[in-house]
């Protein structure tokens, strides 16, 4: 069985797709916390936010970081964080410190 090929138009609208339901899917799990993300994914909303910056920079659109931080957590970050956003407990911070000696 051959796998179906897509145009690139097709390809990048997947794409887009597929993020489009990562940030909504992220909105919605405001329970897990970044530093949740980062110890066991390596990578959190902010991150995501920062990689939409660097694309948008890329094509030439500037784009702040608390802008492309809107864009993914739906509303500004400090109000994000504000509601929430829990401590860090010191097992997260642990986790969070042994996975950076790592890289």
């Amino acid at each position: 069985m051959t796998k179906p090929t897509a145009d690139d138009a097709t390809r990048i609208a997947l794409e887009a797709a597929a993020f489009r339901r990562l940030v909504a899917h992220l909105r919605e799990r405001s329970d897990v916390q970044n530093i949740d993300l980062m110890n066991l994914a390596g990578f959190c909303r902010n991150c995501l936010s920062r990689w939409y910056r660097e694309a948008a920079e890329a094509a030439g659109i500037a784009l702040t970081d608390p802008e492309a931080r809107e864009i993914v957590y739906g509303m500004p970050y400090k109000e994000w964080q504000a509601k929430y956003q829990k401590p860090a407990s010191a097992a997260q911070k642990a986790a969070f410190a042994q996975s950076h000696h790592d890289h």
